[in-house]
């Protein structure tokens, strides 16, 4: 069974970098063909797919964002991490990892597991 659990700061003072974690237990992230994502969800708002990044390492970016994420991994740890610079008010948010075994973008079925979620806060 696949868990992925995401951790950091849940309060991030505008123009700062966001910065969160995704730990990943009972598979590896180098394995297969799979796609470890980030999503969020602001309030009163649908899912938005953040960007991705492939087992063999290739990362992928939602084009609305990409001028400000970064995505990155930690294979030693099996770990996957997420930089969203600038941050703005609006970038308040849930902030979810999750395994897709395709490049699954908003396609939401395509995702089998999921992180529980971690709300960041923009405020200063």
């Amino acid at each position: 069974q696949v868990q992925l659990q995401e951790s950091g700061p849940g309060l991030v003072k505008p123009s700062q970098t966001l910065s969160l974690t995704c730990t990943v237990s009972g598979g590896s992230i180098t394995a297969n063909y799979d796609y470890w994502s980030w999503i969020r969800q602001p309030p009163g708002k649908g899912l938005e797919w953040m960007g991705a990044i492939a087992a063999s390492g290739s990362t992928y970016y939602s084009p609305s964002l990409e001028s400000r994420t970064s995505i990155s991994r930690d294979t030693s740890k099996n770990q996957f991490a997420l930089q969203l610079n600038s941050v703005t008010p609006e970038d308040t948010a849930v902030y979810y990892c999750a395994r897709g075994q395709g490049l699954g973008g908003s396609s939401w079925s395509e995702y089998d597991y999921w992180g529980h979620g971690t709300q960041v806060t923009v405020s200063s």
